[in-house]
């Protein structure tokens, strides 16, 4: 799995590591562990339904914070459960722009066993970083 779950790093939230070749990687990595916090098993997800969105910032890892952000955000405002599917990230006038895919279908209690809910991802601890492997994020999620 290109993420684990971390002990011991706060009580009352919800803290993982993602890691990826690239950061293209890493970011599903680390979207995939968003949804995995509230939801047990991602394949009871069907992909049945695509959002699209466009992320823009002159920071890398506040680009990250927001597009682990808009999982929460259809979540709360859609009941929609989103995997990501597709990331393509640029650079261009000194801001890094996003594209992102993401599918999946509306929260079904009867299928999707939830673990909690998932409040904000927050500021506290949270890096992207370039390894010699790759890249790491480290994120911890408000629950």
């Amino acid at each position: 799995m290109p993420y684990e779950f971390l002990e011991d790093v706060a009580t009352a939230d919800i803290a993982f590591l993602a890691q990826g070749k690239d950061l293209e990687e890493v970011f599903l990595a680390a979207g995939n562990a968003t949804m995995n916090a509230m939801i047990f098993e991602l394949e009871t997800i069907a992909l049945n339904e695509q959002r699209q969105f466009t992320l823009e910032n002159d920071e890398l890892d506040m680009l990250l914070f927001n597009y682990l952000q808009e999982f929460l955000y259809y979540k709360d405002s859609e009941q929609l459960l989103l995997l990501g599917q597709q990331v393509a990230i640029a650079q261009k006038d000194g801001l890094y722009q996003l594209e992102a895919i993401a599918t999946g279908e509306t929260l079904d209690p009867d299928r999707h066993e939830q673990r909690v809910d998932v409040k904000a991802v927050t500021l506290h601890q949270f890096k992207l970083e370039s390894t010699p492997e790759g890249w790491i994020a480290r994120v911890i999620l408000d629950i």
